[in-house]
């Protein structure tokens, strides 16, 4: 199973995993809503349901290849009856179901890939399962902010390497030292730096001793994504011999204007939302 991740709905914990693509939630979670001390009862109350059986074959043909329809029609023909009864672990071992996760151990419990779990909690409290859309929205909102940051601070790297091989063609002389040759390069790397964030590596863990990484690992995503084109844009300005300072010089004045730019972008995004 994937990194499990918390939502808060209502000052009550729920459970989040990812596993093969999808997205689960966990209504044993859930079911606490409505019996705090044995949320499990409350979960197989509901597969009682004839609806519940209904519904969960129908998602389950829909999405899973491997499903078992044989053995849904029989668990769906005693459905509904007084002497019925269908564990999340039985359904799963009958019909090869992958809309709901039966764990055990410290994080165990029921989950349903999210639109059962939305089922589930509608049929627990449907205010309660407004306002755990919501907050799941609201998660995989976030996933995404933090899956852009990374995917720029790649790219700020991939054009790292870029920007290193023109200083290793242009600046480093060829018997220079392992030493001294990472003084250039760490000189080269501040040039940015200064250029972008107004001080160098060192200046910056100087005034945030208690920060862990550097000063780039703090950058935001529109600071990443002009650090990028500047990587590029000073390994030109490396070829194209221009010294270190007229180098600096216009690589701060584009900073200037591009992280300008971003910002009424990103400013403008936030008015239309």
């Amino acid at each position: 199973m994937a990194k499990i991740q918390p939502l808060i709905v209502k000052d009550t914990t729920i459970r989040t995993l990812s596993q093969n693509g999808m997205d689960y939630i966990c209504i044993t979670d859930i079911a606490r809503q409505k019996n705090g001390l044995e949320p499990n009862i409350v979960v197989g109350n509901w597969m009682r349901n004839r609806n519940t059986i209904e519904y969960l074959g129908l998602w389950e043909m829909l999405n899973n290849p491997t499903f078992n329809p044989i053995e849904f029609e029989g668990v769906k023909s005693q459905a509904g009856l007084n002497a019925f009864t269908l564990s999340p672990s039985r359904w799963i071992e009958l019909t090869h179901a992958i809309g709901i996760i039966s764990s055990t151990g410290r994080n165990g419990g029921t989950y349903a890939q999210r639109d059962i779990a939305f089922k589930f909690a509608s049929w627990v409290s449907v205010e309660f399962e407004l306002y755990l859309i919501k907050e799941f929205q609201r998660l995989k909102e976030e996933e995404q902010k933090a899956l852009g940051w990374s995917a720029k601070r790649e790219l700020a790297k991939i054009n790292y390497h870029i920007h290193t091989d023109a200083i290793k063609e242009h600046l480093v002389p060829q018997e220079i030292d392992p030493y001294h040759r990472s003084l250039i390069y760490a000189n080269e790397a501040d040039v940015l730096n200064v250029a972008l964030f107004g001080m160098t590596a060192k200046e910056w863990r100087d005034a945030h001793p208690k920060d862990k990484g550097n000063i780039r690992d703090y950058a935001t995503i529109n600071q990443l994504i002009c650090l990028s084109n500047m990587e590029n844009l000073n390994a030109v300005f490396i070829n194209e011999g221009l010294s270190q300072s007229e180098r600096l010089q216009k690589l701060n004045q584009i900073a200037i204007q591009q992280m300008t730019v971003l910002e009424n972008v990103e400013s403008k995004k936030i008015l239309k939302a």
